[in-house]
């Protein structure tokens, strides 16, 4: 292959002796090199039918889903945000154990949808995870908060979906953990389902309700280890900023004591100005640049986010609460401040202390840490949240629905491309 930066700083390339022109005139010589590596990595990436036509424009080339294959690879990253080191898929997933999965609708009516997060796979019930919930700005709807208050832990799958859907998916929820567990409510207790959720309306014809059992059990027969960000699932009709938002996630590890400890975090992004000029993007706002580019008025910020936070550090429940406290901040830094409007609700969970359901000992021993070593931990979950916002963003798409359309963070990233840290993996 062959590179050619003319006079004009347009860039030309040339493959098989055919010459292709990236017709995009750059100006920042940091910039450009980005392009030349992505240009070296296309061309050696053998068997790929990725540089295919003329005026391509590959610096932005993960967006042109129509130009690529998506089966071939997968996107870790956008923006490197802090110094800590990411996980290796850089998602919730990255503690050991935790699932995600999701279901949703998309049409010109109802953009809605379901995403269950799984602590573990053990029978959570039985093995109940250690837990807490934290409720920043209450402006919301979510189910199961008030016993993980009381008794520190979450024994049930964990669930992200519209607002007006919580009860219907609630109860799709309790009849699984029956279905697994004969148990309740014969010679046990009951069930505390934990459902979480976030207004669609603007997207998705939400007084129609349309979710429930089918759609739950859709959701559950997609738990993966790994799994697809951006408008799908709960996050199928949420607008963050003025954009597309929706389901994003990101992970940090930390060492403590010598050892490396895992912190992920999965948020539903629904909140913001409808113009998005209080976005903040890795530390820059581009506020009257943003404004004109949706070109609407100023709206209050309004909406919801909702997040869970898992870990395979050892901690007790009120350390986890001090964890969620944290979560705020990391959602702070993209540009919001938590409007009257603006549910920001959050629960959490660690993999190291587990409770069991059944036990008949009087006493119970736990590994925690001390407070004064769980610093890492704190910088780990604000900095996993600032990218999971940005995450939900730049990993949604365009959308028409049902009252309004909203355009998407990616469509025109060439105004932001100097933040990107784009990580792309490479299937096979």
């Amino acid at each position: 292959m062959k590179i050619i930066i003319n006079k004009n700083y347009h860039l030309e390339y040339v493959i098989d002796d055919e010459i292709k022109i990236i017709d995009i005139k750059f100006s920042d010589k940091d910039c450009l090199i980005q392009l030349v590596n992505k240009l070296i990595v296309c061309s050696h990436h053998e068997n790929k039918d990725i540089i295919n036509n003329t005026n391509v424009d590959l610096s932005f080339y993960h967006f042109k889903n129509n130009k690529l294959n998506k089966d071939d690879y997968v996107i870790r990253r956008f923006f490197k945000i802090g110094d800590l080191n990411r996980g290796k898929k850089n998602n919730i997933c990255d503690v050991n154990g935790v699932k995600v999965g999701s279901f949703d609708i998309h049409n010109d009516i109802y953009n809605t949808g379901i995403t269950v997060i799984r602590p573990s796979e053990d029978n959570v019930f039985r093995s109940k995870v250690v837990a807490s919930s934290y409720s920043f700005n209450g402006f919301g709807k979510s189910i199961g908060f008030v016993q993980i208050e009381e008794l520190g832990t979450i024994e049930t799958d964990i669930v992200f979906t519209a607002t007006m859907n919580v009860g219907k998916v609630s109860d799709a929820l309790i009849s699984e953990v029956l279905k697994n567990n004969p148990e309740i409510g014969e010679t046990t207790g009951t069930v505390n389902p934990i459902v979480m959720e976030c207004n669609d309306s603007g997207l998705n014809k939400s007084r129609d309700r349309i979710l429930g059992e089918k759609e739950f059990k859709e959701a559950l027969n997609n738990l993966n280890d790994d799994f697809i960000q951006g408008d799908v699932g709960g996050g199928a009709g949420m607008v963050c900023h003025g954009f597309k938002g929706g389901l994003g996630s990101s992970s940090r590890v930390v060492n403590i004591d010598g050892k490396d400890y895992t912190i992920g975090i999965i948020v539903n992004s629904n909140f913001g100005s409808s113009n998005g000029e209080e976005l903040i993007i890795n530390g820059h706002k581009y506020k009257d640049l943003i404004k004109a580019y949706n070109n609407e008025l100023q709206m209050d910020e309004k909406g919801s986010i909702v997040a869970c936070v898992a870990t395979d550090a050892p901690l007790n429940e009120r350390q986890i609460k001090r964890l969620l406290k944290r979560v705020e901040i990391g959602i702070g830094r993209t540009g919001s401040f938590a409007g009257n409007g603006s549910g920001d609700v959050f629960v959490g969970f660690s993999t190291a202390n587990k409770r069991d359901h059944f036990t008949k000992s009087s006493t119970k021993q736990i590994l925690y840490f001390n407070d004064g070593s769980i610093n890492p931990l704190f910088k780990g979950v604000v900095e996993a949240t600032e990218e999971a916002v940005l995450n939900s963003m730049m990993f949604a798409h365009h959308l028409k629905g049902y009252k309004k359309e909203v355009r998407c963070l990616g469509e025109d990233i060439n105004k932001f491309y100097d933040l990107l840290s784009e990580e792309i993996e490479w299937k096979n």
